[in-house]
């Protein structure tokens, strides 16, 4: 609980009595490589701190061709927000890519203590606004940046996945194809 404590002490602080409640919502799990902590068309009702490990989120169209979305790796929350939020079916998928360690609470519980914990609502609501400002960064790479400007930015962002992620995750995250991303990297590897 010290890494979730941690947290949201960076995002506003939190007091002593504030933290006592929260805390008492969250009970640890794990997730194993290959897990899903939530899959398109449940509703969300819980949301988690990602301890250790990796997560991909991810769309499934049709054809069943699947398309990364984001990478999850600690510290974070993750859950169906959108889902949490709207109390509508969640459309992406949530995977564990690694062996996992979360922190599980309801979201309903969490939100219950916003009118008694205004530290907490202030957290939550500076949570949000950081999704919502990676959200647009991510719009506005994929749309207007070449695949080799948004493989930079995958490396910065993301320095540890490249050893633990297989390539076409890689490569779907970037929408590109698995060959193209290995022509992108041999020809950095070259400069």
């Amino acid at each position: 609980m010290h890494s979730l404590k941690t947290f949201f002490n960076r995002l506003s602080p939190i007091s002593a009595q504030s933290w006592d409640k929260l805390e008492a919502l969250f009970s640890p799990q794990s997730l194993k490589k290959g897990d899903y902590f939530i899959t398109a068309g449940e509703t969300a009702r819980d949301i988690a701190f990602l301890e250790s490990g990796i997560i991909r989120a991810f769309y499934r169209n049709s054809e069943a061709v699947e398309y990364n979305k984001h990478f999850f790796t600690n510290p974070c929350f993750i859950g169906g927000y959108a889902s949490l939020v709207t109390k509508t079916p969640n459309q992406i998928h949530q995977q564990a890519l690694t062996d996992c360690t979360i922190l599980t609470a309801r979201y309903a519980g969490i939100q219950e203590l916003y009118e008694s914990c205004p530290d907490i609502e202030r957290a939550a609501r500076i949570l949000a606004e950081q999704f919502f400002v990676q959200k647009e960064q991510r719009e506005i790479e994929i749309v207007l940046l070449d695949a080799d400007k948004r493989y930079e930015i995958f490396q910065k962002h993301f320095p540890q996945l490249e050893q633990q992620v297989p390539q076409y995750h890689i490569a779907s995250y970037l929408g590109i194809t698995p060959t193209q991303l290995s022509r992108i990297r041999r020809k950095m590897a070259g400069r």
